[in-house]
């Protein structure tokens, strides 16, 4: 071991870290990777040709043993990447914006139980190793493989916190609701991935009412605030602890009614909109700016009976998954990038004869 911190410094030196210290991968730990899939190693999972750069499943690999992550987690990172190339922001170069985006990887199936994916108490925070270590395995391969810097390509004027790691699991056990990847046509024993690239987390409190609706337009609050609004229109996933899914459940609200009701809510006055100086769009990037700006026009997605816009851009801008844990009122709104619509990039977690041994 007395080689082990001369390697950490070296790997700091080189740049190759997140800020914080990173396993370095030898050729046993990049083998036993790679070992867990039937993939071959100079297989692209994603590229970014306005940069002319890609990850491989070998970059990938080498990646993921520097975040930490057990040769076991290694499907579920592949899956990951194989979401964000379907989800399609990443590619478009999202991650170098000065929005400071990151990635919201979440866990479906029995791949949870199977590596120790935490989907209860404190999963957006520190303490579950391939929570922590799958999610940062990413950044570290956005960083070292495409070179997505601070103050290179990665140009965010604040970031998050969730650069460093994001990756949680849905609580099946204790959601009322099938979940997200069943909803999506997959098997229940079959698990995935699914990836959204996310601006920020915001809490509700709500430990004050036993009434959907008042649960409901309190979270509304918060899906349609003007300061999330950079674009004609957002997207959100609402993470509903289980006792808030209950609540809602039993009183015969399914995820689709909550996600009906979150987009009428979402609905902004003009008035509204122009106290915040975001009362049209440009015509030129589509972001919103004020009516009296030079680029200005009206929103192609005006009501003009109601004189507003529609913060969401339909009930398929809001996804509502269920985790956390049964001790408090206390869900969350994800801020998710961009419209959206249509299925969520759920993706099957690859499995081999090691996998299926389990």
């Amino acid at each position: 071991m007395t080689g082990a911190p001369q390697a950490i410094e070296h790997c700091f030196a080189e740049g190759w870290t997140d800020g914080l210290p990173v396993v370095p991968c030898g050729q046993e730990q990049l083998d036993a990777m790679l070992a867990r899939l039937d993939r071959d190693q100079d297989d692209v999972l994603l590229e970014m040709p306005q940069i002319n750069r890609s990850v491989t499943v070998r970059l990938a690999a080498i990646n993921a043993v520097m975040a930490g992550c057990l040769p076991e987690y290694f499907p579920v990172v592949v899956a990951a990447w194989e979401s964000l190339r379907e989800e399609g922001y990443a590619r478009k170069g999202i991650w170098q914006s000065t929005t400071g985006t990151a990635s919201l990887l979440l866990v479906n199936g029995p791949v949870r139980q199977q590596i120790g994916i935490n989907s209860r108490g404190n999963l957006f925070g520190p303490g579950f190793r391939a929570n922590a270590t799958i999610g940062r395995a990413i950044r570290l391969t956005a960083m070292n493989a495409l070179g997505l810097r601070p103050h290179e390509l990665d140009q965010a004027t604040q970031g998050t916190p969730a650069k460093y790691t994001c990756c949680i699991g849905e609580n099946e056990e204790e959601s009322p609701w099938t979940p997200l990847h069943v909803d999506c046509g997959l098997a229940p024993e079959e698990s995935a991935v699914t990836a959204l690239t996310m601006r920020s987390t915001v809490h509700i409190e709500a430990r004050h009412t036993a009434v959907a609706e008042q649960l409901l337009y309190d979270i509304a609050g918060t899906t349609s605030r003007t300061g999330a609004l950079l674009h004609e229109s957002v997207s959100v996933c609402v993470v509903l602890c289980p006792e808030h899914a209950h609540l809602l459940a039993n009183a015969g609200w399914s995820k689709r009614d909550v996600s009906v009701f979150l987009h009428e809510q979402s609905f902004l006055r003009r008035d509204e909109l122009d106290r915040a100086g975001k009362g049209a769009v440009s015509r030129i990037s589509r972001w919103r700016v004020s009516r009296d700006h030079p680029d200005a026009v009206v929103d192609t997605g005006a009501d003009p009976a109601r004189d507003g816009v529609h913060a969401l851009t339909s009930p398929d801008a809001v996804l509502v998954v269920v985790a956390g844990a049964s001790n408090s009122g206390v869900s969350a709104v994800v801020e998710t990038f961009g419209p959206r619509g249509g299925r969520p990039a759920v993706t099957p977690v690859p499995t081999n004869s090691q996998e299926s041994q389990l």
